[in-house]
């Protein structure tokens, strides 16, 4: 177990609405008072978390200085949240084909935080990610998620492209997302249980995560623009998905 400040109106809201065993406090802005504080106050009140009412200098030192919109928690959080071993039972409960995220090394807590808030708009069963020199769940990620980090089980791994090719051994198809590659993303089919695969800022996916992929595929892309952000990317191939799933329902 370990103890974690997070920040943020809806950060703070997922996180009691679904992990208020492990809120130990909230620290709220005494000058504030408006409605979405105080629904925040009864959520909190129902669960028996305590209360703390503190300026906001000291909300500022709390956060380390980010956007806390007036809120600030303790969570009590194990580390890390799911491991490969969980990976069998995730993929049981999904309902249909399943849908995994995996990043290769994706450092920017900003944008694994909106790979997560996409990942669970679309339904993701685990956000995958490795263990070593990748962003983990910290309070950016977490505000940036907007209550998806509470959603899509995170899982850490310690070696990615052995993770992969044991989701291959349960019949998951691996999908990697690389901007040479021959076919787009729209010449896939994603109506199988599938693992999309995106590659760290600026560098893409490592030559053996490459190696393990079943398929790479493309964003076709015009006005010169090679590449897009990794969540921007992520969104896109988790809703061609979703598009493809629902067309055949």
């Amino acid at each position: 177990m370990a103890e974690q400040l997070i920040h943020g109106l809806h950060a703070v809201a997922a996180a009691l609405n679904h992990e208020p065993e492990q809120v130990r406090g909230l620290w709220l802005e005494r000058q504030r008072r408006d409605g979405r504080m105080q629904a925040l106050l009864d959520q909190a009140a129902g669960h028996g978390v305590a209360i703390h009412w503190a300026d906001r200098a000291e909300l500022d030192r709390l956060s380390g200085g980010a956007r806390h919109q007036g809120v600030v928690a303790r969570l009590v959080v194990r580390q890390p949240a799911h491991g490969e071993a969980d990976l069998p039972a995730l993929l049981a409960a999904a309902d249909g084909p399943a849908l995994l995220l995996v990043l290769d090394g994706v450092q920017d807590p900003h944008n694994l935080g909106a790979c997560l808030r996409s990942a669970a708009a679309a339904g993701v069963q685990a956000l995958i990610a490795p263990a070593d020199r990748a962003a983990g769940l910290n309070a950016t990620v977490r505000k940036v998620a907007s209550g998806g980090a509470d959603v899509v089980p995170f899982v850490s791994v310690t070696n990615l492209a052995r993770t992969l090719r044991g989701l291959q051994e349960q019949g998951v198809w691996i999908v990697g997302a690389a901007g040479e590659a021959d076919a787009t993303l729209y010449e896939v089919d994603f109506t199988l249980p599938t693992a999309i695969v995106l590659g760290a800022e600026e560098k893409g996916l490592r030559r053996l995560t490459r190696e393990v992929c079943d398929r790479l595929a493309r964003i076709p892309m015009a006005g010169g623009i090679e590449s897009l952000n990794v969540s921007v990317a992520a969104g896109i191939f988790l809703f061609e998905a979703r598009r493809q799933r629902g067309a055949n329902r």
